[in-house]
């Protein structure tokens, strides 16, 4: 009995979260590079390999990558399928990062991006590792809603991500991540809109993106890219990082693929991408994903080129 099947959960009529069924799991395994520590790396474009991260970034192209996207686990005890990842000191998980930090830098273009992922009580390891082998550009925080309260303390419905890039010479696409934000208070110049645009469906004005997004939803039940993963990134997210830091045709690796959200959303930007997961059940997720986005482009929360605001009327689930 496989893992997939083993795993199988009784789900309600509308849930439409993404499965891989027992019948799949043998043709999408094949479509994997399943690593064993040893084999040439050479021809890993728009791939998912399955195998340790460490062993693989070690193995890649030199100096291939355009932008870093890394979601690595957070100092926390949580299990991720068959991995766990257990709390440790802040010094400890600096001691963490830093090696796969450096394994990866050896990886990127100079005018490279990176983008690394924590919440509250990583961030400031991450900070301070990736500052060390790159240049701070800004803190994103973006607004998680999803989450159960707190008896004795506050919600926590924030993570961040650090920008860096490898140089002072990198890609920063600023009109392809502009915000489309309705209009409150449309001020008017002799009769005429300033700075927004009327439309039938209301006033909207395209706002500069700031670093505190308040537009994600996280993934979920009613929508077709969500997945058990418990960490999974929603493709809006990736969308506007992707969109502000490539360009069409080039390539972006992610040493802790999850799911699989990078790979898909860059396929779906016209990118490359390298993705890296050790546990098969995830990378089986991440390929039937991928093999979705042949004949859906679609991304939550973007369309017509353009993110729209929460609650626009442009961003309901599909």
């Amino acid at each position: 009995m496989t893992a997939a099947h083993k795993n199988e959960k009784i789900r309600a009529p509308r849930n439409r979260t993404l499965e891989v069924g027992e019948n799949e799991v043998a043709a999408l395994r094949s479509k994997l590079i399943v690593d064993d520590g040893s084999a040439e790396l050479s021809d890993v474009r728009n791939k998912i390999v399955c195998g340790d991260a460490f062993s693989v970034l070690e193995r890649l192209p030199k100096a291939s990558f355009d932008l870093l996207f890394a979601d690595p686990p957070y100092n926390l005890t949580k299990s991720f399928g068959t991995e766990k990842f257990s709390e440790c000191s802040s010094d400890e998980y600096e001691e963490w990062l830093d090696p796969w930090l450096l394994l990866c830098l050896s990886l990127l273009k100079p005018t490279a991006s990176v983008y690394i992922c924590g919440d509250w009580r990583s961030s400031a390891a991450i900070q301070r590792a990736g500052s060390r082998h790159f240049t701070l550009r800004n803190r994103i925080t973006w607004e998680r809603e999803k989450g159960r309260g707190a008896k004795a303390n506050w919600k926590n419905s924030a993570e961040d991500i650090w920008f860096f890039t490898v140089s002072d010479e990198f890609t920063f696409n600023l009109d392809a991540v502009k915000q489309r934000r309705r209009v409150i208070a449309p001020y008017r110049d002799n009769g005429e809109p300033k700075d927004w645009t009327e439309t039938s469906e209301g006033n909207f004005r395209d706002t500069h993106p700031s670093n505190i997004w308040t537009d994600i939803s996280v993934p979920f039940w009613s929508m077709p890219e969500n997945t058990d993963h418990p960490t999974q990134k929603p493709e809006k997210l990736l969308a506007k990082i992707i969109l502000a830091s490539t360009n069409d045709g080039e390539i972006i690796l992610d040493p802790f693929a999850g799911s699989g959200t990078t790979a898909v959303a860059a396929k779906k930007l016209n990118r490359d991408f390298v993705a890296i997961e050790s546990d098969e059940q995830y990378c089986l997720l991440a390929q039937k994903r991928l093999e979705l986005a042949d004949t859906d482009r679609s991304i939550q929360g973007f369309a017509d080129g353009v993110f729209w605001d929460r609650n626009s009327g442009q961003n309901r689930p599909r």
